[in-house]
């Protein structure tokens, strides 16, 4: 839904009453506060970070294979975007429902955002979507996909939405000065994230991965509609092809369901020019054309616990007002996560992996996400740095617009959709060869220059655009 709001939109309070903004993974929540404190424009640069990482590296990934998702284990520029959407949805979380009228109502505006996010997700990422090169649309239902980003997003938020709302009533009106006082006032939403943690952990580490079976749907390919068979029989194991994680995927979901083209082909097992893409090794085995879905049921699970460190980091800018003691308990627990989950991937007791939303993988890039939200915070609104992260601001505003429209290529294919002869010729094409890539003599500079000018700044002065005229996309 598109709404226009009045006024000047400049982020400055009035004496009386303020409208504050929260967008959540491209919605909008809303709470009055009654408060002469500036909006957080970090919140916004931190948001709009997100999506520009996700357009950088899902754009300019195919010609930087460094910055795509790492093959299995470790981190690449690439995985940090989905744990960085899940903080920020929890900080906003927090904001967005620090008071609470009517349980009931925000209980029924927690489910209608998220069956909202449900329904764009499926839609965007379900293959019914082929933006923006293939100009057709539809999917067969015998192999649609059922996660999604969006998805993940809607999950997490309503869990830790729901937490919040149903624990209104325990909420303390100021906090202890202990260490830890921030932590046992709100201790309810550290129960759920361990729940989540706790449930993650035992079944991936226990549940027994059986033998299993997959036929290649890959028209042209000289293996496709051929079965394969993957040997497992294994428990705890966290390699690529018989880990929990994909075993309950496969059975909750259907294997005619998951993601058909998984990273993992761009590992050492399954190619000689790792990490990049290349031609399929001789001895590579079966599982390096099967599919995985790097957003299923199980990892997403783990993947609360983002959205949980994203409330306390929401909860501290609430209750702490003195911008030294929000950014000690911010720093404090950003370094503390980011040692954890480096010690935890390097003595091998739980390698870093964005595949499996491994509990190194939340720690290390939870931990990232705090310190680069407490550096915004410094330089935007205790700094008063604004300017140079303006673009990033108007980007942040209107989310769920620029995923919509650029990141998921919705605009670039409605744009395709007028050409001339044949859909190669068309403007963006066009743009994409001549303004840059024939210019640079370099398709890989091109491509890469094109994602930053074509995409990210475009997006940057449209969204700067909308914001002048309060004009916001809000689910």
């Amino acid at each position: 839904m598109l709404r226009v709001e009045e006024g000047g939109g400049d982020g400055k309070d009035s004496a009386k009453k303020v409208e504050t903004a929260v967008h959540v993974a491209g919605e909008e929540t809303q709470v009055e506060v009654k408060t002469r404190s500036k909006r957080v424009a970090a919140l916004d640069a931190f948001r709009g970070l997100t999506i520009v990482l996700m357009i950088l590296v899902d754009d300019a990934g195919g010609a930087y294979e460094r910055i795509d998702h790492s093959p299995w284990n470790g981190c690449t520029l690439a995985d940090f975007v989905m744990p960085f959407f899940l903080f920020i949805v929890g900080v906003a979380v927090a904001l967005a429902l620090k008071r609470i009228p009517k349980v009931s109502e925000a209980i029924k505006k927690v489910v209608v955002r998220t069956l909202k996010l449900l329904f764009w997700g499926l839609l965007l990422q379900g293959g019914y979507s082929h933006a923006p090169d293939d100009l057709s649309y539809g999917v067969d239902m015998k192999h649609i996909r059922w996660c999604g980003i969006l998805q993940r997003i809607a999950l997490v938020y309503f869990v830790v939405a729901l937490i919040e709302i149903l624990t209104t009533k325990l909420r303390p009106t100021i906090i202890g000065s202990g260490p830890f006082a921030i932590f046992s006032a709100y201790y309810w939403q550290w129960i759920g994230g361990l729940i989540a943690f706790v449930l993650y952990m035992v079944l991936i580490f226990t549940l027994y991965v059986p033998d299993w079976s997959f036929v290649l749907h890959n028209p042209g390919d000289v293996n496709d509609g051929k079965r394969f068979t993957v040997q497992c029989g294994v428990r705890g194991h966290l390699g690529p092809a018989c880990n929990a994680v994909g075993y309950v995927d496969r059975q909750v979901w259907g294997i005619n369901h998951l993601y058909s083209q998984p990273v993992w082909i761009r590992s050492k097992d399954c190619t000689d020019s790792s990490s990049s893409m290349g031609p399929l090794r001789k001895d590579a085995p079966s599982w390096c054309l099967a599919p995985f879905e790097p957003e299923g049921l199980l990892s997403s699970i783990s993947a609360i616990l983002s959205g949980v460190i994203g409330v306390h980091y929401g909860h501290v800018l609430i209750h702490f007002k003195v911008h030294s003691e929000r950014l000690k308990q911010w720093l404090l627990m950003g370094f503390g996560l980011l040692i954890c989950g480096i010690i935890l991937h390097f003595t091998n007791a739980i390698p870093i992996n964005k595949q499996l939303y491994s509990f190194s993988y939340v720690c290390f890039t939870a931990g990232a996400a705090g310190i680069v939200f407490s550096a915004f915070y410094i330089l935007i609104d205790l700094w008063s740095l604004r300017m140079p992260f303006l673009f990033l601001e108007w980007i942040g505003m209107n989310s769920m617009l620029v995923f919509v429209m650029a990141a998921e290529g919705i605009f670039p294919a409605f744009v395709n959709g007028w050409y001339y002869e044949t859909p190669k010729k068309s403007l963006v094409h066009w743009i994409h060869e001549h303004v840059f890539v024939n210019v640079w003599h370099s398709e890989r500079l091109g491509t890469l220059l094109y994602v930053i000018f074509a995409e990210i700044v475009f997006w940057a002065v449209v969204a700067g655009i909308l914001h002048r005229l309060g004009i916001y996309w809000k689910l």
